[in-house]
């Protein structure tokens, strides 16, 4: 099958690709998906994971990418809940062979079904940008109706799908940002907006909940402005400040397929929109993740037509 491989980690998205590589198997638990579109966070040619099996041993070549949208073609032995010829969507693990490539095998338990009506492209986007969101929403941050939000990178993959759950819930939103993701920002629901580089961050005040995707001064900064009982979620590792009188988590996303199930739900129903700003096919997706120009929202491949 065809696949984006990685040998060199020093390299980054310029070492990626196009190689052929042996199909795999559906081992117990799993299911084969054939892929009709993937997901890729450039975060991940970061991970120990991409690099290493779960021993620590070496796996290169290895197929990055981790979230799918495709059809299960098999079943291995004990998968559970889903069957041959299924729409479905998802997350890969993070230390087996992922999703830029024409098959993937998934533990069963990583996937929900995918609507009929839902794009496979769209599918592809909701993975790690949705469940993150939720997660640091509802899981680690406990958000309650009428709760004021901090949401950095309001404008982003996961920033914007925070700022609308956040919103849908009941929240008071303010995001934050590049000067040009201002409108971005506001048009997924944030009340208001903060530049990061020409608007003062501790004017804001107190907050119930911050959301960070940044990490280093601008958590550091942010953790000052939460309320006493508050909340600081991250996903740039450990905090290096706790609020005075709140908590900070930090957290790495987990497939959930109720949690899948909700985010789609929302997708379908007009509540919740991706943030999809390239799609492109596997043979160009090598160039595609070494755009010449900043592209806002997240490319996806489309793997078949």
């Amino acid at each position: 099958m065809k696949a984006i491989v990685v040998t060199d980690e020093a390299a980054g998205t310029a070492g990626m690709t196009l190689a052929e590589r042996p199909e795999p198997e559906a081992a117990g638990n799993d299911v084969l998906v054939a892929v009709h579109a993937s997901g890729f966070t450039p975060g991940e040619l970061t991970w120990p994971g991409t690099w290493t099996d779960r021993l620590g041993r070496d796996r290169t070549p290895s197929i990055p990418g981790h979230e799918v949208a495709g059809v299960v073609t098999a079943l291995g032995y004990g998968a559970r809940g889903l069957s041959v010829g299924q729409r479905v969507f998802g997350l890969a693990e993070w230390t087996r062979d992922g999703t830029l490539a024409e098959f993937v095998a998934v533990e069963a338990r990583n996937l929900a079904p995918l609507p009929g009506d839902v794009d496979f492209a769209v599918g592809a986007s909701l993975p790690i940008s949705g469940l993150t969101a939720w997660q640091g929403l509802f899981v680690h941050g406990r958000f309650e109706a009428g709760q004021s939000v901090l949401v950095h990178g309001a404008a982003g993959g996961v920033g914007s799908m925070v700022t609308q759950l956040a919103k849908e819930a009941g929240a008071y939103v303010i995001g934050t940002g590049r000067a040009t993701d201002r409108q971005t920002a506001l048009d997924f629901g944030a009340q208001e907006f903060v530049d990061l580089d020409n608007d003062a961050l501790d004017d804001i005040g107190g907050v119930d909940l911050v959301f960070d995707v940044i990490g280093g001064d601008i958590a550091r900064r942010s953790a000052g402005l939460v309320r006493a009982g508050g909340m600081l979620v991250t996903i740039a590792g450990p905090p290096e400040a706790q609020p005075v009188e709140g908590l900070a988590v930090d957290f790495v996303v987990e497939a959930d397929r109720a949690q899948l199930g909700e985010v789609v739900q929302r997708v379908r129903d007009g509540r919740l929109r991706t943030n999809i700003g390239n799609v492109a096919t596997l043979d160009d997706a090598v160039a595609a993740f070494n755009p010449t120009e900043r592209i806002k929202g997240k490319t996806i491949i489309r793997v078949r037509p």
